[in-house]
């Protein structure tokens, strides 16, 4: 996160959005312009929509990069997430279709700039999202993905898989992550 600029309604932030050449969120009237990834960020990314996009190809579910805006009315947000899958028919907040209402499952690939606020705000701003089943936070520093998953009763369980050897279940998705696939080619020291 880097720069705060000068209060903005909803209407304001959208219309600045569409038109810059970088990304921006949107945190409860502040656009908060977003820093850029590393390579081993950007691979992560790539890895897991390579890999959920595989499973998921016979289904109606959809995935995508981190340029797909989701927003948060709760907590008049509007965020970016590293990885966005939506099951079912996407809904969407206007004609511009860039900003969507209803994910499945988000995920963040942790930076040690972010992780506080993937594991603090982000997490709860989430978990208000009615549509959202899963949560994951995928390390870049060791084979890990943390998972927070909505159960029937509107309870969230946490998950931890650790190691390339590891499976982590989707049950909204209905398939499982191999941690080997999505650190594949990453190298660890």
């Amino acid at each position: 996160m880097a720069a705060e600029l000068n209060q903005l309604s909803v209407g304001e932030y959208l219309r600045l959005e569409r038109q810059a050449e970088t990304r921006n969120e949107y945190l409860d009237g502040q656009m908060v312009a977003m820093t850029g990834g590393t390579l081993r960020h950007g691979f992560i990314v790539g890895n897991l929509v390579g890999e959920l996009k595989r499973q998921l190809k016979d289904r109606s579910c959809q995935v995508a990069p981190n340029d797909l805006r989701v927003r948060i009315p709760s907590a008049n947000v509007y965020t970016y997430p590293d990885v966005v899958v939506v099951c079912g028919e996407p809904s969407l907040e206007d004609h511009y279709a860039d900003t969507l209402l209803n994910p499945t499952l988000l995920v963040e690939v942790l930076s040690p700039s972010t992780e506080a606020y993937d594991r603090g705000k982000k997490l709860k701003w989430y978990q208000s999202l009615e549509s959202l089943s899963e949560y994951l936070l995928v390390s870049q520093s060791s084979p890990r993905v943390e998972q927070f998953a909505r159960q029937q009763d509107g309870r969230w369980i946490f998950t931890a898989a650790e190691g390339l050897d590891a499976v982590l279940p989707l049950p909204s998705l209905q398939i499982d992550l191999v941690l080997a696939e999505v650190y594949d080619k990453i190298v660890f020291r």
